[in-house]
This record gives structure tokens, C-alpha cells and sequence, in this order.
């Protein structure tokens, strides 16, 4: 019609959304299936998975229908032989639109406030683009969690830019009732 502009052809579908999950090794760790389940539901997703070896105590892997990287996938001959090889941890930022950690333990807080990078997992988030979201979801015993170190280091990754999504109350594994990570909530 006169008067409206023309629509400009459409280039095909949009690009989907990559989100990386980073899992560690708390207990709510169980839950990662059900999430990945969840998550698959969005429209437009992709979504891979970065393990620590100690949350693979929790999970099925079988169970995790997307690609899961841990440890071993880093150092992995066939992928870097010499200077120009990609390296997963910066392959793996970079595939990435944002990145949710979820559950995060109170060993990997502890090494991310303190900028410690020894296996997969934290050497993305060191590396992470802070343009880029970085969410993540405390999940510890209710007596970790009320440590005062746990909040000054909850302080320095919000510091960095990054999202804390807020703990819940609720009955632990442990029998304990008080704070879990909001992944953790009944579904």
C-alpha cells in the first residue's frame, strides 16, 4: 500500500539463543536433567553443558540429552596440538550468548570470587565476556551459606557483573530446612 514502507524480505529463521550451563558439585546438582528439560522447552535454544567432576556424582549423564563437556573434553589430544588449535574454554565463551551456573557450590564460589581457575568450568567464567550475562545459583548446606565469607563472595561476583539468582527456603537433602539455590525449587 502507499504510505507503508516495504517490508524488508525476512534473511530466514533467527539465530537461536546458545546458553551454556555450568554444573557443580552440590547436591542440587540432581536437578540438572530437569532443567536441561525445561530449558529445552525454549524456543529458539541451544544449550550446552560444563560439568565439574565432583557434580557428576549427582547426575545421570545419560540422562543430559545435550552435549556435556567436563574436564577430560580440555585436555583432549585431539583437540590442541600446537599454538593456533582452538582451546575449548575460549571455544566455549565464545559459542556462548549468556551462561547460567547452576547449582554453584560453595568450593567453585570460593574460586571464582578468587579468580581460581583449575578445570573447565572456572576457566570459562574467568575467561567470560562480562558483556555477556552470567547468572548464578548458590546452592550449599544452610550453615555454608551463613558463613560470612559466603557473602562477601556472593558481593565480588556481583561485582564482576555477574547475576545472583536468590536462594530459597526449603527442606534440604541433608533433613536441614533453610537456603537452596532457586534451580532447586519444586517443579
Amino acid at each position: 500500500e502507499p504510505g507503508f514502507p516495504a517490508e524488508k524480505p525476512s534473511a530466514g529463521p533467527p539465530a537461536p539463543t546458545h546458553l551454556l550451563v555450568g554444573v557443580t558439585g552440590s547436591v542440587a546438582a540432581l536437578k540438572l536433567p530437569l532443567l536441561i528439560q525445561e530449558l529445552l522447552k525454549i524456543p529458539g535454544l541451544e544449550v550446552k553443558v560444563v560439568t565439574t567432576e565432583r557434580a557428576k556424582h549427582f547426575y545421570n549423564a545419560q540422562e543430559i540429552p545435550v552435549t556435556l563437556y567436563s574436564d577430560e573434553d580440555e585436555w583432549q589430544a585431539s583437540l590442541w596440538k600446537g599454538r593456533s588449535d582452538p582451546v575449548l574454554h575460549i571455544e566455549l565463551r565464545r559459542w556462548a550468548d549468556l551462561m547460567v551456573v547452576a547449582p554453584l557450590d560453595a568450593n567453585t564460589l570460593a574460586k571464582l570470587a578468587n579468580g581460581i581457575c583449575d578445570n573447565l568450568l572456572t576457566c570459562v567464567i574467568r575467561a567470560w565476556d562480562l558483556r555477556k550475562p552470567l547468572l548464578f545459583c548458590p546452592a550449599m548446606n544452610t550453615a555454608m551459606w551463613e558463613h560470612p565469607l559466603t557473602a562477601q563472595q556472593v558481593e565480588q561476583l556481583k561485582g564482576f557483573g555477574y547475576i545472583e539468582v536468590p536462594c530459597v527456603v526449603k527442606k534440604l537433602v541433608c533433613g536441614d530446612e533453610g537456603q537452596s539455590c532457586g534451580m532447586a525449587s519444586d517443579w
